[in-house]
């Protein structure tokens, strides 16, 4: 009797530890509990794949602006009316006709045979050239700038010659059927716009002077008879738009250590004809 007695209590005891440690466990009480209940980390959030090509947190997503201030359009909208006039007005087209233009213009100035629009053709680089060599620094360097000379000037003279080919138009002196547009203006306004976007930065001037002379080849072709209006409209719509292509389309920068400034360009006159002379000085 005495060790069922025993047993009987050491079972109360046990059963009293196992209740005490349950309740322990369950309230949360004692530094042993505290130390197995761990705080846990959030599971890990999945990718956004739909928004991935967004510009991240914090960075303002540049403005797209509208169609007609993007930089194509904006080069395109004056050789676009220029060129859309001369070919409304194109062999006798239009309310004010190829024929009422050339009677006008000759009512105030007689026809000329002076040859001088063969050389002011070259003025605006003349300018542009001057200007540099007096110390004021053009938008691109030298290298930069023959460079986009050349590429100017072959675009306007593949599409005068092409179109002239192609549009057969007779000269207003009968002297061959090479009228429609007009290489001279052309000539002329790529210049002008090459000095414009070099000098702009510098003073409006320099622009205003060069078109000034573009205008007025112009008019003197149309006073010898050379060209119609819609000729002289649309030469100064394909110069202009010649000038802004280059541009455009100049993506590759040469001359980034300095080679630029070491090479030069000025007007020439051999054997007859005017041109360009390029000189370079390696060092």
């Amino acid at each position: 009797m005495q060790f069922s007695f025993i047993n009987v209590r050491n079972q109360g005891q046990r059963v009293g530890a196992t209740a005490l440690v349950l309740l322990a466990l369950l309230t949360g009480a004692g530094p042993a509990a505290q130390a197995q209940v761990l705080p846990t980390a959030p599971p890990p959030a999945a990718a956004d794949t739909t928004h991935k090509y967004e510009n991240p947190a914090g960075v303002s997503s540049p403005e797209r602006k509208p169609f007609f201030q993007r930089k194509l359009v904006r080069a395109s909208i004056v050789p676009a009316i220029l060129i859309g006039y001369g070919a409304y007005t194109f062999n006798g087209g239009g309310f004010y006709t190829n024929e009422d233009a050339n009677r006008d213009i000759h009512r105030v100035f007689p026809k000329s045979n002076s040859r001088i629009a063969d050389y002011l053709i070259f003025a605006p680089y003349v300018e542009l050239g001057a200007v540099v060599l007096a110390g004021v620094e053009s938008h691109n360097d030298r290298v930069n700038l023959l460079l986009i000379l050349a590429k100017s000037e072959a675009i306007m003279l593949a599409s005068t010659f092409a179109v002239k080919h192609f549009s057969q138009e007779e000269r207003p002196d009968g002297s061959d059927r090479l009228s429609f547009p007009s290489g001279h203006t052309a000539q002329a306004f790529l210049a002008a716009s090459i000095v414009h976007t070099e000098l702009r930065d510098k003073s409006p001037w320099y622009g205003i002077g060069a078109y000034t002379i573009a205008t007025g080849v112009g008019a003197l072709r149309m006073i010898n008879e050379k060209h119609w209006q819609s000729d002289v409209f649309a030469g100064a719509g394909f110069g202009i738009m010649s000038a802004h292509l280059a541009y455009l389309t100049h993506r590759n920068r040469w001359g980034r250590k300095g080679i630029g400034r070491d090479v030069g360009i000025a007007p020439s006159y051999y054997g007859g004809a005017p041109g360009l002379c390029l000189t370079w000085r390696p060092k």
